[in-house]
């Protein structure tokens, strides 16, 4: 996070300088930015015959700096930090980095989005992105992936994606990665060997994607495990690195970082709860929806409840601020609440219709430093 005055403020996504929206257009497009080849990615992936970009999901820049010890192959190769899109979630940011799109374009605009029923303009239930359903069960009839996220992606060059079997059935996956190649693995060797088999077909530039880090996080926070699956990480770019042709280039990078949380609660008092129509988004960057006519005194309500831990911003602050991009799409726009809150200290606000199976320790979505900056790391075999 920055300071001005003494006071932490939001780090913002620098799209269109240093941003995960910018990396398969460099990379696979040759879509380059004024000026020539954007100084934040590695010089060494000039030149490269072919192109591994391997997402490691929940991989931030701060948390990766503290710990080079852990991740020696990693924090070897070139590069720096760039900042992943708004909100720092999973579903914001991997549609970005394959859409090449900020979120007010491509209409992801969370982990849970407010959406509008078959009778209603307004939003009548929350659609949760990763597992695409809603309080009603599966919503891929009532909400289909393909129409909901309408970018292309990879520049619809149709390139071969390393992600998981599980998740190649998904709503989430047919809505960020619709016209690709899905070459799907069980484990980490698996995506080692997928990787490898795609370049030996002759593949310029696959994707993958390993979401243990993230995962790992959110059961056990930033501690021993965590630290041990990111030195299992390590281990497999340094396999990668070992088998892959000649000449190709490796370039790392994130979809967001995370905070420890814990079990630091913040449950929403009365004077906003009777202000409510309803919440979606995350626990570190909540939308809270007013009742008709509320939407004033539902601001000056949070900020007089969050402001000591928090942001909070107005929608027409977030659109006109550029959080969501240069520009936000009517589709796009009417997904957001009228109230965004945004967690400063490292805390979660509670929405009781949010469900988990587990109690998640680490967290992301808001703007600190900690959440929004991920690596760009490269190395050339």
């Amino acid at each position: 996070m920055q300071a001005v005055g003494g006071h932490l403020v939001p780090v913002a996504p620098a799209y269109g300088e240093g941003c995960v929206t910018g990396l398969v257009p460099a990379l696979m497009e040759g879509d380059l930015v004024a000026g020539g080849w954007p100084s934040w990615i590695p010089d060494e992936v000039l030149g490269a015959r072919r192109t591994l970009l391997l997402v490691l999901d929940g991989l931030g820049w701060e948390q990766l700096r503290e710990r080079r010890s852990t991740a020696p192959t990693l924090t070897g190769f070139a590069g720096g930090a760039i900042t992943t899109v708004a909100p720092s979630t999973t579903a914001a940011a991997l549609t970005s980095i394959a859409t090449g799109e900020p979120p007010g374009r491509h209409g992801v605009v969370g982990y849970r989005i407010a959406v509008g029923g078959p009778d209603r303009p307004t939003h009548s239930e929350v659609l949760n992105v990763l597992r695409w359903s809603t309080g009603g069960g599966d919503a891929r009839r009532r909400h289909d992936p393909r129409d909901f996220q309408p970018c292309e992606v990879f520049g619809s060059q149709w390139p071969p994606v390393v992600t998981r079997e599980l998740f190649a059935d998904s709503g989430f996956t047919a809505a960020h990665l619709s016209d690709t190649r899905l070459l799907g693995y069980r484990d980490r060797s698996g995506l080692v060997d997928r990787v490898i088999e795609a370049f030996g077909g002759g593949e310029p530039f696959v994707y993958a994607y390993w979401d243990d880090i993230d995962r790992i996080a959110h059961e056990f926070g930033l501690a021993d495990r965590y630290e041990d699956e990111l030195a299992a990480c390590d281990s497999m770019v340094g396999e990668l690195a070992e088998r892959l042709p000649a000449g190709t280039a490796i370039v790392v990078t994130a979809d967001h970082g995370l905070v420890h949380v814990g079990e630091n609660l913040v449950h929403l008092p009365s004077s906003v709860t009777t202000l409510l129509d309803g919440q979606s988004g995350e626990a570190r960057f909540r939308w809270l929806h007013s009742r008709p006519g509320a939407a004033a005194d539902l601001l000056a309500a949070c900020h007089e409840a969050f402001d000591p831990v928090g942001w909070v911003r107005s929608v027409d602050e977030v659109v006109s601020d550029g959080w969501l991009g240069p520009e936000v799409t009517a589709v796009a726009r009417a997904r957001l609440g009228d109230v965004a809150v945004l967690a400063r200290d490292p805390v979660a606000f509670v929405d009781p219709a949010e469900s988990t199976s587990i109690d998640l320790i680490g967290r992301h979505g808001s703007l600190t430093a900690d959440e929004m900056l991920v690596p760009v790391l490269a190395a050339v075999t």
